[in-house]
């Protein structure tokens, strides 16, 4: 486990687990917890050994969102662009990453911590978790993305309703709107642990395509996107996973991924 003040890394089984780490201000995003979550996350998605991230938070939130006592002491327009700029920083670390990040939610993920979750490619939210979006009761509009992703999950009928109302949506109508993945009863990291094994096993390569494609799919024009498909296909055709892949077809066994 390496560590410092704001963040926690630990590696273990080709699992990078990313601990945002201020539990007594419910883990919200400070300059410092942001700048060090962004680094994390890039060496995460450099390190060879790593196939998969898991963001989670510690005490007993994921993340509170934006940090209030940073907003005390924002005194213009320009300090306060600069603390979103560096926040905002987050979801495009995120997504642009190669790997698969999973947002383990525990407790609340509120107002910019809840789309730091969206921001990933899967969640894990423990039975018990929310997810609150509550700008409207101060007369703002949620910032640093939320509105964004949440459009690209739920229609925009629901997403317009949960922010003028600043709902607090459930694990269990998260998950059934579709941008929770799983949930869990006892322990969110293991749950989330498990749900990596597929990503684990899988075709390392082909994952950081179908990343990159999903997440363009609606900016891409319908031929402009075949055109990518057809690219990524010619060149995965050429990949030592695919030759496996096929031999392990044949033989009827799993294939064994080496991400060459």
């Amino acid at each position: 486990m390496s560590m410092s003040e704001v963040i926690q890394v630990k590696k273990e089984n080709n699992i990078a687990y990313i601990t945002m780490n201020r539990p007594d201000k419910l883990n919200a995003l400070s300059v410092e917890l942001s700048a060090q979550l962004n680094r994390a996350i890039r060496e995460a998605d450099e390190d060879p050994e790593v196939k998969v991230i898991i963001l989670s938070g510690a005490g007993r939130a994921f993340c509170a969102g934006g940090d209030i006592g940073t907003f005390q002491k924002v005194n213009s327009v320009a300090d306060m662009l600069k603390y979103m700029t560096e926040v905002v920083e987050i979801q495009k670390t995120i997504k642009s990453a190669k790997k698969y990040v999973i947002s383990a939610v525990h407790g609340y993920a509120a107002g910019a911590g809840f789309s730091v979750a969206l921001a990933s490619d899967f969640i894990v939210a423990h039975q018990e978790a929310k997810f609150a979006i509550s700008f409207n009761n101060i007369g703002l509009i949620p910032d640093l993305g939320l509105v964004k992703n949440l459009s690209e999950v739920v229609p925009p009928q629901v997403a317009k309703e949960w922010i003028s109302s600043a709902r607090s949506i459930s694990a269990e109508e998260g998950y059934q709107r579709g941008f929770v993945n799983r949930i869990a009863e006892n322990d969110v990291i293991e749950e989330a642990t498990e749900f990596t094994q597929f990503i684990i096993s899988g075709p390392p390569i082909a994952n950081q395509f179908v990343k990159y494609l999903v997440n363009h799919a609606t900016e891409l024009t319908n031929e402009t996107f075949t055109m990518q498909e057809n690219t990524v296909q010619a060149l995965l055709f050429q990949t030592l996973d695919h030759k496996e892949g096929v031999r392990a077809f044949f033989e009827k066994r799993k294939p064994e991924f080496k991400g060459e």
